[in-house]
């Protein structure tokens, strides 16, 4: 099978964008041909199909805003790029991810009408809220957009911007969800909340399948009970959403060691004390040994989270997960056996979990053996190939 992987980042910059290189990993390693496209960016990794992808659209200028604008709508060298690909690498099914905004649902369409089978993986909740995240102003999660996109603009939802917001309206307008449904034969759910929203945003049941993230732990060491170190850690982006500010001001009126692994736009901002270590962006390598040998690791997390990588990597690992219980985070984490719940934006009940997790024995080995067969890729893989091949996509 000939499968080409679409997501407008080609490096580990998130979930999303280690979702897509595993995914191409995993098809590889069953025979199959895959191809890749994604947006130009000076992190991009290493691939004989960097020459179709488009340049990096930023904000800079005027101008270049403009251009993003018109990108996302479907404008500029997108189209052609794709085409020229598609008629280069022939492919039977065109898998979809991050796509919005540096590539936009114009390859869907020409896809689509080339008669490929287009699936769709959803990381974000783009096709419900024009700005992503479910955020209403960054703050509080907000569901006024599922009934009218025109709540972007009231609320001034882009950046409280009136322009950038009438800007993500118009994108809303052009990739409506009967179109997004005409193009698209499969939308992947990875978390069950996910698939409920977008039900509740009215897209056909028939073509939402839940499939759960997988992680390939294959050259992961599991590390021993002894070897775990005196620290909890964070690993994800440094950006409000992610709950990163909460999570910082509490550890520093803790006793115990902080890691944050991450950059982003708080970077700056986060309190310094003598208890918190920032690493910045790590390699995989890294990560993981960070991850290995840490006692916990804490997903504090302010808006509606999918079915996060980082969760699911923690666990393969051995390493137990203290977890906001908001968005699909809750699904994945058996409470009392491989981690703990908190109230999602309550400082209190998270000291209180951290406490607790600290005074909590979990066997790491039961944690680890347990979520690698849970999310093992060549069960996804399986589930994969029949969501491929359903409803007489190709064989």
């Amino acid at each position: 099978m000939r499968v080409l992987l679409c997501n407008k980042f080609y490096y580990r910059r998130g979930g999303d964008c280690v979702y897509t290189m595993q995914l191409e990993q995993l098809l590889l390693s069953h025979g199959h041909q895959v191809a890749v496209f994604a947006m130009d960016h000076p992190d991009t990794a290493d691939t004989p199909w960097r020459r179709y992808f488009p340049d990096e659209v930023n904000f800079d200028t005027k101008a270049s805003q403009v251009r993003f604008a018109a990108r996302s709508l479907g404008f500029g060298p997108t189209a052609s790029r794709f085409k020229a690909l598609l008629a280069d690498f022939r492919p039977d099914v065109v898998h979809l991810g991050n796509i919005h905004s540096q590539l936009s649902p114009i390859i869907a369409q020409i896809a689509h009408r080339q008669g490929c089978k287009v699936v769709w993986t959803l990381h974000d909740y783009k096709l419900l809220c024009p700005r992503y995240d479910c955020l209403l102003h960054g703050a509080q999660p907000c569901e006024l957009c599922f009934s009218d996109k025109r709540n972007v603009v009231r609320n001034r939802c882009m950046k409280d911007s009136l322009a950038g917001s009438i800007a993500a309206w118009m994108e809303s307008v052009r990739w409506r969800r009967g179109r997004l449904e005409r193009y698209t034969d499969a939308f992947i759910c990875p978390s069950r909340f996910m698939l409920s929203k977008m039900e509740q945003g009215g897209f056909s049941s028939a073509k939402l399948n839940y499939l759960c993230n997988f992680f390939d732990a294959v050259r992961c060491e599991v590390v021993e009970d002894s070897a775990r170190e005196d620290y909890y850690c964070y690993v994800g982006r440094l950006s409000a959403e992610k709950g990163i500010r909460r999570l910082a001001e509490v550890a520093v009126r803790l006793p115990w060691k902080l890691v944050v692994v991450g950059d982003g736009p708080l970077q700056s901002q986060l309190p310094e004390a003598s208890n918190i270590v920032y690493t910045g962006r790590k390699d995989a390598e890294s990560v993981h040994k960070i991850v290995r040998n840490a006692r916990f690791t804490v997903i504090p997390s302010e808006w509606y989270e999918n079915s996060p990588l980082s969760v699911i990597e923690s666990l393969c690992l051995g390493t137990p997960v203290l977890g906001a219980d908001i968005g699909g985070i809750p699904e994945l984490i058996d409470a009392g056996r491989t981690g703990l719940l908190f109230k999602s934006g309550s400082n209190d009940d998270l000291a209180q979990k951290i406490e607790e997790m600290f005074a909590k024995h979990f066997n790491y080995d039961d944690i680890a053996d347990a979520s690698r067969r849970r999310f093992s890729p060549e069960s996804y893989y399986s589930s994969l190939m029949w969501l491929y091949s359903k409803q007489g996509g190709v064989a």
